[in-house]
């Protein structure tokens, strides 16, 4: 993990100078843009492992270079915003991002936010070295080794934490699952009231694989504990 490369986008030098320092000193190696143009470029042309990015800067802001980055990579990101609306949070969420900070915030939080998402980078990689995992169901079929989903026999194309969501839950077919198990199974023990990380992530679950998103077939809600994969 320590020799993850990160890249810190944010048009605040500053700000940006204070996450690349506190990276750099745990072993990090750092690259940094201002904007969202600047991002993309880095991105395109360097081997990253993890990008952390505002939403509001000039030239082209956070929200739109990450659905870029959509386009081609499920890589991790994490999106800064000064914005405390729970609606602002989902927007992010729901653009692509694995999470988001809201500013201001400490080294201690930064932190623990890098590493639950490089934890799960990293324990996807190595459990699929060292097994051969199929689930299915109906007409899923999810393939940890391959990091392959197909639904419908169409392969579906999912972002990392909606396949560790997804995978997740095939592992409990049929069982209520509670959301603060689910956060912190998938997201990290650290996590556990974050109750808008589920509600955007089933519903862009449940886009890719229900007929009718609004009538699930397959993630069921579970109201009043969580939701449940399957009958």
């Amino acid at each position: 993990m320590s020799e993850a490369r990160i890249l810190v986008v944010d048009d605040e030098k500053p700000l940006r100078e204070f996450i690349g320092r506190n990276l750099s000193a745990r072993g990090f190696q750092v690259f940094y843009a201002a904007n969202g143009l600047e991002a993309l470029a880095i991105f395109r042309g360097e081997t990253l492992d993890l990008i952390i990015m505002d939403i509001m800067m000039p030239n082209m802001d956070g929200l739109e270079a990450c659905r870029r980055i959509r386009q081609t990579s499920t890589m991790p990101i994490i999106m800064l915003t000064a914005l405390g609306q729970e609606s602002d949070k989902v927007l992010a969420l729901d653009t692509g991002a694995d999470d988001y900070l809201t500013k201001p915030f400490g080294v201690d939080e930064l932190m623990a936010r890098v590493r639950a998402v490089l934890r799960r980078t990293s324990w996807r990689t190595s459990s699929s070295n060292n097994q051969r995992e199929i689930l299915s169901y109906q007409d899923i079929e999810l393939d940890f080794d391959a990091q392959l989903v197909t639904c419908r026999s169409k392969r579906l194309k999912l972002t990392r934490t909606e396949f560790d969501l997804l995978h997740y839950f095939m592992k409990h077919i049929g069982k209520a699952l509670p959301h603060r198990n689910i956060l912190q199974n998938v997201w990290g023990i650290d996590y556990g009231n974050e109750s808008e990380y589920l509600r955007v992530y089933v519903g862009r679950l449940r886009r890719k694989i229900e007929k009718n998103p609004a009538e699930p077939e397959y993630l069921l809600t579970e109201y009043g504990i969580g939701y449940r994969f399957g009958k």
